[in-house]
């Protein structure tokens, strides 16, 4: 098996529109939260998200291409170039039938969707879809537009696993050059499900936050008084490269992948395992797949939602799996800062564990203002402020509604 490191990375999220000032708002506890300000949101129990701020298309692209990209393509494209330039390849150097994309998004188009449709129907005579409709929508559109942009002719999908996507995507990737099939691979998710319908469904699913009159400290994971999810947008992006291909061109390494797994609840559409069966199954396959002991983890980044029983369930899978090492990690939910980014929440969680590696600090769980006497007071959850720590070894937690479950595991170089 060949050796994979991540070379380049790329974000934009609700607490930082590139890498650097997310891993600064990460370390500071910043809640990326508000009232939402895209439309009209007065009609919905739920008026509240992680939306990007400062965020204009146009500083990124024709306003031709604009009509042509959904915003989750447009965060793609954003993190990938992010990422190939932190990366310092030059693809004229590159054999780019070994370069490719993988990328996860657990949506697509929500936004093409909702506006082409309702546009059709509301107007006069037969309805009249746009041609870009289909281009704009697919999920697997935005990895094609990121290989065309570099010209990798190598793999090229998207994975699609609601909020396991991207996590779900980075394994393949991984997977694929420690395989010997690829050298470079850029991988990640994105995701822009901020729209009426995505409020809307999620609402009326009573899987959102209601804390209106508070959207900074609406996301609580961990708290007793935690009343579901903030949802988030933006998205992630690793280059994951060959040990030996990054170290001849004297590439800047962040961190080792180490280890993956997957695996199904097999259980309920949305709900998780109520004792954490699937959770528990993927972290000992990471963990066996990455030939480590469990006390050599560190640190967890959890799925952690903010959901009454999801947070149960995932806690009751981390003393299964790790016994009384439990008591000796960090185990934080930054889903309380950027609020949950759906399909893209497995890159930027998997960024905020590279993060801690190489800052030797844990970012928080913020909002945590009463203990829920379900959970065990002994495990460190990293609320409200971010811990110094030598993190050798993260482990990143993902899970998506079907059931779908994912870790992906990173080590210091």
């Amino acid at each position: 098996m060949k050796r994979v490191v991540v070379t380049g990375i790329g974000a934009i999220t609700p607490i930082g529109n590139n890498f650097e000032s997310y891993r600064k708002a990460l370390l500071e506890g910043k809640s990326g939260a508000n009232l939402i300000s895209r439309f009209d949101a007065s009609e919905f129990k739920t008026q509240i998200a992680a939306e990007l701020k400062d965020y204009d298309a146009e500083n990124f692209f024709h306003r031709r291409d604009i009509r042509r990209l959904d915003r989750f393509s447009q965060y793609a494209l954003i993190v990938a170039e992010e990422a190939m330039n932190d990366s310092g390849i030059d693809t004229e150097k590159l054999d780019l039938s070994r370069a490719g994309v993988i990328w996860g998004s657990g949506i697509g188009g929500f936004e093409t969707i909702e506006h082409d449709i309702e546009e059709a129907t509301l107007s006069e005579g037969p309805p009249r879809y746009s041609p870009f409709l289909i281009p704009m929508l697919i999920a697997d559109i935005a990895p094609g537009h990121i290989s065309m942009k570099y010209g990798f002719r190598g793999v090229n999908y998207a994975t699609v696993s609601a909020c396991a996507s991207s996590s779900h995507a980075i394994s393949a990737a991984f997977d694929y050059v420690r395989l010997g099939r690829g050298d470079v691979m850029i991988t990640g998710g994105s995701e822009a499900a901020i729209t009426k319908a995505g409020i809307g469904g999620f609402s009326s699913m009573k899987a959102l936050s209601q804390r209106n009159d508070d959207p900074a400290t609406a996301s609580r994971p961990f708290d007793v008084d935690r009343d579901g999810f903030l949802l988030g947008e933006g998205g992630g992006c690793l280059i994951l490269e060959e040990y030996e291909h990054a170290k001849a061109r004297g590439a800047k390494i962040y961190a080792e992948v180490i280890g993956s797994g997957a695996t199904a609840d097999a259980h309920h559409m949305t709900a998780p395992h109520p004792e954490g069966l699937g959770a528990k199954e993927v972290m000992n396959m990471a963990i066996k797949d990455a030939g480590i002991e469990h006390s050599d983890v560190d640190y967890i980044n959890v799925h952690g939602t903010s959901t009454p029983l999801g947070d149960i369930a995932e806690t009751k899978a981390i003393l299964q799996v790790f016994g009384e090492h439990s008591y000796n990690l960090n185990i934080s939910s930054t889903k309380s800062m950027t609020g949950h980014l759906l399909g893209a929440a497995g890159a930027v969680e998997a960024i905020a564990c590279i993060v801690a590696i190489n800052e030797s600090k844990v970012p928080p769980t913020i909002n945590h203002f009463t203990d829920d006497p379900k959970l065990d007071p002994r495990i460190n959850f990293t609320f409200n402020k971010a811990q110094e720590r030598e993190v050798n070894v993260a482990l990143s937690n993902t899970f998506g509604f079907g059931g779908h479950n994912s870790t992906v595991i990173f080590k210091k170089i």
